[in-house]
C-alpha cells in the first residue's frame, strides 16, 4: 500500500472527513485516476486539433495530472531491427586500427555463434559536427546535421544476447513475453490527445521484430492500451475506409451497445469495456485515419526532406513512416514506434558482409531520421516529441568469422533526442575497444525510467496490481540517466 493511503492514527476526538470521489482518483494508484478523468474531461471539451496548429495546443493547453511536469507529449521509438554496431556508428575507437586484423586483446564472453575472428576495424571514419563536436560515422551524414540536437548514451547494456529475449527486454523490461511494452505504459499512464486516433501506434515498415507482436502487448493492462499497427504504404489500416454509410453503422453499433452492456453484468466487466472502447474507436478511426494517412498532402519540399524520391526503396519507405510517425503526434497520439523497412541485408544483424549490410540499412533510415528531426523542430514539435533511436543490442569490436560482428549486449549506443533531453553532449563511455561499457553503465530500465521521466511520470509510481504485486515498467529497477535531461 502507498505510503500516503496508510490509516493516520489519532486520539479518536474527531471524526475524519469522507474522500470525495475526486480526492480518491488523485489517491488510488498514484493519481491516475485523476489523470484519466482530465483526459476524458479534455477530450469532451476540446476538438482535436487542425495539424498547422498543434504546437500551440502543445504550448497552451495545461499539462495533465502527471507525477511532476515533463518535458515531452509523445514519443517516437526509431527501432534499429537487430543491433547496428556501435563502433562503426556513434561510439569512435581508433584504437581498433592499431589491432585490426590481429588477435583481440581482451577477454572475452561467449557470443551467439562463437565463431570469433580477429579485431575489426571500423571500414568507415568519423567526423565531428556541430557546435558541440559529436562524433558521427560517414553513415550517417544526414543525421550528422542534427549532430548538436542529439544525446548520445554511449554505455548502454542488455540482459540478453539473443534477439528474441533481448527484444522483450528492450520493449516490455523483462526478457519474457507476457509484459506490458512501454506504449502500452504510456497509454495506460497518460492516454491520447485525440480521442479518434489510438493511444499507442505502431508504424510497421516491412519487419516486425524477433519476438513478434508481443513486443508491442498490452500484457496485463486492459486490451485497449495495446499497439495499433499502421502501415505507411495504401490504406493504414486494413478497412479503415467505412464500407456502409455512417447512419447505417451508427445504427449497428447501438445494437452492439446493448449487447455489449447486457453481457457486461454477467461476464469479465473489463474485458467487455476494453471491447467496447475499442469498438467505438474503431468507429471514429474510420474517418480519422484516411486523412491522417494521405500522405499526398505534403507539400513537395517535405516529401523531397523526407526521401519520398530516393533512389533506394527502403528509403522511400521509411521516408513515409517517418513523416506519417511526425502526423501522428501532430494530431496527439502518445507513443508511435517505427519499425525498420526490408532492405537488400537482413536487418542491422551482420553476422557477416559488414559493410554492405550496415551501408544498406543506413542509407534506408539516414536521410528520413534527419529530415523527421528537422521537421519537427520546425514545426514547433521537437520539444514536446521525444525521439529515440536504440535496438536491442550492440555488435562486437572482432570479426565474426572474416567480416562479420556478433551480438554485443556489455555496451552499446542509444540516442534520444527533444522532448527535454539534453541536446549535443556523449554520455558513459566504452573501453577502448567499444566492447564493454566502463564508465558510467546503464541498462534498458533506466533508459525507460529517464523516457517516462521526461513524460512526466515518475517510474516508481505508475503501477498496474497483477499476480498479487504491484507492476512497473522497470521493475524493482531503473534510475534516470541525469546527464540527459536538460
Amino acid at each position: 500500500m502507498n505510503d500516503h493511503l496508510q490509516p493516520h492514527h489519532h486520539c479518536g476526538r474527531f471524526r475524519e472527513t469522507p474522500l470525495t470521489r475526486r480526492d480518491m482518483l488523485r489517491n488510488v494508484g498514484g493519481g491516475f485516476g485523476l489523470l484519466a478523468l482530465s483526459s476524458l474531461l479534455s477530450k469532451n471539451a476540446d476538438a482535436a486539433p487542425a495539424p498547422h496548429d498543434a504546437a500551440q495546443m502543445i504550448a497552451s493547453r495545461a499539462m495533465m495530472a502527471n507525477h511532476h511536469r515533463g518535458s515531452a507529449r509523445s514519443v517516437i521509438f526509431l527501432y534499429m531491427d537487430g543491433g547496428p554496431s556501435q563502433v562503426d556508428t556513434f561510439d569512435p575507437k581508433p584504437r581498433l586500427r592499431d589491432y585490426d586484423g590481429k588477435p583481440f586483446p581482451m577477454k572475452t564472453a561467449p557470443t551467439q555463434f562463437n565463431n570469433d575472428g580477429n579485431t575489426l576495424a571500423s571500414p568507415w571514419k568519423f567526423q565531428q559536427y556541430g557546435e558541440s563536436g559529436l562524433w558521427v560515422s560517414d553513415l550517417f551524414p544526414h543525421i550528422a546535421t542534427m549532430a548538436d540536437e542529439l544525446c548520445v548514451v554511449r554505455s548502454m547494456t542488455s540482459d540478453f544476447s539473443e534477439h528474441t529475449n533481448a527484444n522483450y527486454f528492450l520493449h516490455t523490461g523483462s526478457g519474457i513475453p507476457g509484459r506490458p511494452s512501454m506504449g502500452a505504459w504510456s497509454s495506460y499512464g497518460l492516454g491520447s490527445d485525440n480521442n479518434d486516433l489510438p493511444e499507442f501506434v505502431v508504424v510497421e515498415g516491412g519487419l516486425v521484430p524477433p519476438g513478434g507482436l508481443d513486443c508491442f502487448s498490452a500484457g496485463f493492462l486492459p486490451a485497449r492500451h495495446q499497439g495499433s499497427i499502421m502501415r505507411p504504404r495504401g490504406d493504414a489500416i486494413a478497412d479503415a475506409t467505412p464500407r456502409d454509410a455512417f447512419d447505417a453503422q451508427a445504427r449497428k453499433r447501438a445494437l452492439i451497445a446493448q449487447l455489449d452492456s447486457a453481457f457486461a453484468h454477467e461476464s469479465n466487466a473489463e474485458a467487455v469495456d476494453s471491447a467496447i472502447r475499442n469498438h467505438e474507436l474503431a468507429y471514429r478511426m474510420q474517418a480519422a485515419v484516411p486523412e491522417l494517412s494521405s500522405l499526398d498532402d505534403e507539400s513537395a519540399a517535405t516529401k523531397a526532406l523526407y526521401g519520398f524520391d530516393a533512389p533506394d526503396e527502403a528509403t522511400r519507405t521509411y521516408a513515409r513512416e517517418c513523416c506519417l510517425a511526425r502526423r501522428l503526434v501532430e494530431r496527439g497520439v502518445r507513443f508511435v514506434e517505427v519499425t525498420c523497412p526490408r532492405t537488400n541485408a537482413d536487418r542491422w544483424d551482420q553476422h557477416g558482409d559488414l559493410r554492405a549490410g550496415h551501408e544498406g540499412n543506413a542509407r534506408a533510415v539516414d536521410q528520413p531520421i534527419a529530415a523527421l528531426l528537422q521537421d519537427l523542430k520546425r514545426r514547433g514539435l521537437l520539444e514536446s516529441t521525444l525521439v529515440v533511436w536504440a535496438a536491442e543490442f550492440g555488435r562486437t569490436p572482432f570479426a565474426q568469422g572474416s567480416n562479420g560482428r556478433d551480438h554485443n549486449p556489455f555496451g552499446f549506443t542509444v540516442w534520444m533526442a527533444g522532448g527535454g533531453a539534453r541536446g549535443g553532449v556523449a554520455i558513459g563511455a566504452t573501453d577502448e575497444f567499444g566492447y564493454r561499457a566502463v564508465e558510467k553503465p546503464y541498462k534498458i530500465h533506466d533508459l525507460h525510467a529517464t523516457m517516462q521521466h521526461l513524460m512526466g511520470i515518475d517510474h516508481r509510481r505508475l503501477t498496474f496490481r497483477s499476480g498479487g504485486r504491484d507492476m512497473r515498467l522497470t521493475d524493482v529497477h531503473g534510475v534516470l540517466i541525469d546527464d540527459a535531461i536538460a
